[in-house]
């Protein structure tokens, strides 16, 4: 098969190259330009978008000995990612950035490219791993977990479709990092020991609120209690998201001097809510553009795990799809769930669907109401 690598410049991509090309197929490395200005991104050798990143991929192709080339997809990426992530926090919202880089760039752009240029599959270092199924007579391609559970990605591709899966691989879903970390060594790949990216690319200097405060300016408004009251003052809510403590600088203190908590932002009056841990606790999940990895949509009710964040635990929960919403009741109560994450759905390892949470809410605060 003809194969499209894309090699960020790290191990794991590296590694996941390798593999295709001693599995026999015909490999060519890309590495993918984001920014007009790489410096503009992360440097020091701990991101995927930089200008020594990209020195460290095309060092890698040579070693393996592929081809290797630079795709600039730096108008898409700012259109797409970035101007998606700051659009959101405007709007209250908390977005992860990555999972929209995989929707919209390595599993679209880049797939759309590789197959008009006749590629097969499109290869990609993340940790996860892909199944085949016969469902009435036709051969679906199931999502699963991968099998180093601190290092699975599954929860960031889950937007991906069907159709995006069937010329998807993940070489790497059945080894652990470390084992990855020692095949690079023995094949002699200067990333062997290139430390893990855990920040936002486009955000080089890891300050998310300087650089929503950029884009946005300052927004000055009230900081309020569940009564509505004034306790406080911020500079742009656009510095807040939902289960915050710390940096609120609160001016009235809680009455029973508990700590207090990010409980909501509403962009419209720019106010942000604040109250008692106990008051983030929520069993039920609404959320909106959903995606399915099956070829049909598995509509209907069904249990399974769910989870909120990339790392978060899996919560055991009964969720209804739909073509436009996701709706989900969690066994038990969870804190910091914010709109603008995205919930995924399994089924075991296997990833069913995902989509952007849109709101929250407690059966018992709506018993209590009642």
């Amino acid at each position: 098969m003809r194969v499209l690598a894309a090699m960020s410049g790290g191990v794991d991509s590296a590694v996941a190259a390798a593999r295709m090309v001693a599995a026999g197929h015909d490999v060519t490395g890309v590495h993918l330009a984001l920014s007009k200005n790489p410096q503009s991104f992360r440097t020091g050798s701990r991101g995927c978008c930089s200008r020594e990143d990209s020195h460290d991929a095309r060092r890698a192709a040579d070693v393996l000995g592929i081809p290797f080339y630079v795709w600039d997809l730096s108008d898409r990426f700012r259109d797409d990612v970035v101007e998606d992530f700051v659009a959101e926090y405007a709007a209250g919202r908390t977005p992860n950035p990555c999972l929209r880089c995989n929707e919209k760039i390595k599993f679209s752009a880049v797939l759309e490219r590789g197959r008009a240029l006749g590629f097969d599959l499109v290869a990609t270092g993340h940790y996860a791993r892909l199944t085949e199924t016969t469902t009435n007579g036709e051969c679906e391609v199931r999502l699963h977990r991968a099998v180093d559970p601190a290092k699975d990605q599954s929860y960031v591709l889950g937007v991906l479709t069907q159709e995006q899966l069937r010329y998807s691989a993940f070489p790497l879903g059945d080894t652990p990092k470390d084992e990855v970390r020692a095949e690079a060594a023995r094949l002699g790949l200067a990333v062997a020991t290139k430390p893990d990216s855990h920040d936002i690319c486009f955000i080089p200097d890891g300050d998310t609120a300087g650089f929503l405060a950029r884009q946005l300016g300052e927004r000055p408004g009230d900081i309020v209690d569940e009564a509505g009251a004034v306790v406080g003052h911020h500079a742009g809510a656009h510095r807040f998201t939902v289960g915050q403590r710390r940096g609120l600088q609160l001016g009235t203190p809680a009455a029973d001097g508990q700590p207090r908590y990010v409980l909501g932002i509403t962009p419209v009056s720019n106010t942000v809510t604040v109250g008692p841990k106990a008051a983030l606790a929520v069993d039920r999940i609404r959320a909106i553009r959903p995606r399915w990895t099956a070829a049909e949509l598995p509509a209907g009710t069904a249990r399974g795990l769910v989870q909120v964040r990339a790392h978060g635990e899996p919560l055991p929960a009964t969720w209804t799809l739909t073509a436009d919403t996701l709706e989900v009741e969690l066994d038990t109560p969870a804190v910091g769930i914010a709109p603008g994450q995205a919930v995924v759905c399994y089924r075991g390892t296997e990833v069913v669907a995902s989509a952007t949470i849109d709101s929250t809410g407690s059966a018992a605060a709506d018993a209590d109401v009642a």
